[in-house]
């Protein structure tokens, strides 16, 4: 049976805590192409408090062992 990875921060793919990495990873996207639609929702949207999710994103999601 496939097990799914858990959702943890990247060590080797990040710019600044490794959540955008960390993501991409698990789900098998381009972090590159996953960080700008973030900026992009994030600046667009009011509703969408790109910073505030980032930041609780590095509080909880746990350092990878990549």
């Amino acid at each position: 049976m496939n097990q799914a990875r858990p959702f943890t921060r990247s060590r080797t793919d990040r710019v600044i805590a490794g959540v955008m990495g960390g993501i991409a990873q698990r789900f098998g996207w381009n972090p590159t192409l996953l960080r700008a639609v973030f900026v992009v929702l994030s600046i667009a949207s009011a509703a969408f408090p790109g910073i505030l999710v980032y930041l609780i994103l590095w509080l909880l999601m746990p350092e990878g062992d990549d």
